[in-house]
């Protein structure tokens, strides 16, 4: 899995792009007092939401076109090498229980397999066929998505996974923190998110895997509101697998019905602790398997489902 790139043009590569820049006037930064320091993150770290919002129309369009895949059975796959595989994981990980969704339904790979989250790979990075072996490993299909993501744009396992799955006619899109990248370039969908350099030099786990985690929210998040799992901005498909989200379950359907507490716990043993369908028996005066068979009509939307009820 070694590069067999030239270093002299890797160099050169990484000189020209933006998230590897130097900066001269903070040469001297460690000389600086702590909190010097810390203001100076907290300021380049403020510019981030900016840089963002420039490229909102271009996150709301791949949002789209992921939350129709997806409604058709599609998954929603990331994939990465370090710092941008990590965030990737991550998401993907978070997916099950906020919105109740099967784990192979969002998935998050990242270069090297999963010793990579916590220890660098040798020259995982760097290999275009690992990138297609991951992804043959779950046998692609036109419905899925995949998501490369590099903040230099450039690197070849996210590349290579996305022009692997769009041989393979799934939808992809590639999200960078340098503009005309490669990554951009070989995805339907190209999400550039310009951050400028970083205060310590090459050091994308900073401004750039902030704005890919802030991307990468809006991509699971909004999808997971345009397929129905959540009903205004409650998580009406959380997994109730602690004490904490059983109470977050009571709260979220006290907070959508306003019934009392004696109402709420006879709605939840109706439903088998479901949140949706706990929902539906209070405010549409149904029962338990009237309220499961409504929501199975309605695709799992609940304001369909209420809509269906009343009529």
């Amino acid at each position: 899995m070694t590069s067999t790139s030239n270093p002299r043009d890797l160099q050169a590569q990484l000189g020209s792009l933006t998230t590897e820049a130097f900066r001269p006037e903070l040469a001297d930064i460690d000389r600086l007092p702590t909190l010097d320091i810390a203001r100076l993150m907290n300021g380049e770290d403020a510019s981030v939401p900016s840089a963002v919002a420039e490229r909102l129309p271009e996150i709301a369009a791949a949002v789209d076109a992921v939350a129709e895949r997806m409604a058709r059975g599609g998954r929603l796959i990331y994939a990465g090498a370090g710092t941008a595989g990590r965030l990737g994981v991550l998401d993907a990980s978070e997916c099950p229980p906020t919105f109740n969704t099967d784990p192979s339904q969002v998935v998050g790979l990242i270069a090297g397999g999963p010793a990579a989250m916590a220890t660098s790979v040798e020259g995982a990075e760097d290999s275009a066929e690992l990138a297609r072996t991951d992804l043959d490993a779950l046998t692609l299909t036109p419905d899925d998505t995949v998501v490369g993501i590099s903040a230099s744009g450039r690197t070849p396992y996210a590349i290579s996974a996305v022009e692997h799955a769009r041989a393979q006619g799934a939808l992809t899109i590639g999200l960078a923190c340098n503009a005309d990248s490669a990554l951009a370039a070989a995805a339907e969908h190209g999400i550039e998110i310009v951050v400028g350099a970083e205060l310590l030099t090459g050091s994308t786990r900073l401004k750039a895997g902030t704005a890919q985690k802030l991307v990468l929210n809006m991509l699971s998040t909004i999808t997971m509101i345009r397929l129905g799992k959540t009903y205004g901005n409650l998580m009406v498909d959380v997994r109730a697998t602690n004490d904490k989200l059983r109470a977050r379950s009571r709260r979220i359907v006290a907070l959508a019905t306003g019934a009392d507490d004696a109402e709420i716990d006879r709605a939840l043993a109706a439903s088998d602790g479901g949140v949706k369908p706990a929902i539906l028996t209070i405010l549409a005066d149904v029962d338990g398997p009237t309220a499961i068979r409504l929501l199975a009509d309605s695709g799992g939307h609940l304001r369909a489902a209420l809509a269906a009820a009343d009529r």
